[in-house]
């Protein structure tokens, strides 16, 4: 993105809301935003919490060529793990607003990654957002849809991203 991201209204900024019930409706949105979450601080206790839930290590990072003063605050700069970006969609997620896609499946999984890039670190007490862009749309043998998306997830403030992954999903029927 070109422009810092700013505290902008995710309702305003945010694509139209509505659900898509169909694979070809789907596909006529290929290249197109389809979802904006709204800011979220991410805190050391989130850290600690996905520390505690993945048996990762310490509970933040220093940034890099820093290490904690004594004295200071090991948050002031703190990154936040990477992975931690990749695993807290659901807390992204949280008051996203855009498309819903409800082709009536049985089951929807995470389907996995096709690439992922952290191109600036994210410090504990930063507020964070995913921007959702469709990319494509694949049926296969009619048992299935697999939907790729780019999750960009930006830092409030900084003109570059946090994340950018291309993701993969499936539903299966």
């Amino acid at each position: 993105m070109s422009e810092k991201a700013t505290r902008g209204d995710a309702a305003a900024e945010a694509p139209p809301e509505r659900i898509v019930r169909s694979a070809a409706d789907l596909k006529a949105l290929i290249g197109q935003e389809i979802a904006l979450g709204q800011w979220v601080e991410i805190t050391q206790q989130l850290i600690d919490d996905f520390n505690a839930a993945t048996g990762g290590g310490p509970s933040a990072t220093p940034a890099a060529g820093q290490a904690a003063r004594p004295g200071q605050d090991r948050s002031d700069d703190a990154v936040v793990p990477g992975f931690f970006l990749l695993s807290a969609g659901a807390i992204l997620g949280q008051g996203r607003r855009g498309v819903a896609v409800d082709l009536g499946g049985k089951l929807t999984v995470n389907y996995g990654m096709n690439r992922a890039r952290f191109p600036v670190p994210v410090r504990v007490g930063q507020r964070v957002r995913t921007r959702t862009k469709l990319i494509n749309v694949e049926e296969i043998d009619h048992r299935a849809v697999q939907i790729t998306r780019l999750q960009t997830i930006e830092i409030e403030g900084e003109s570059e991203p946090a994340c950018v992954a291309e993701t993969l999903g499936r539903v299966y029927f």
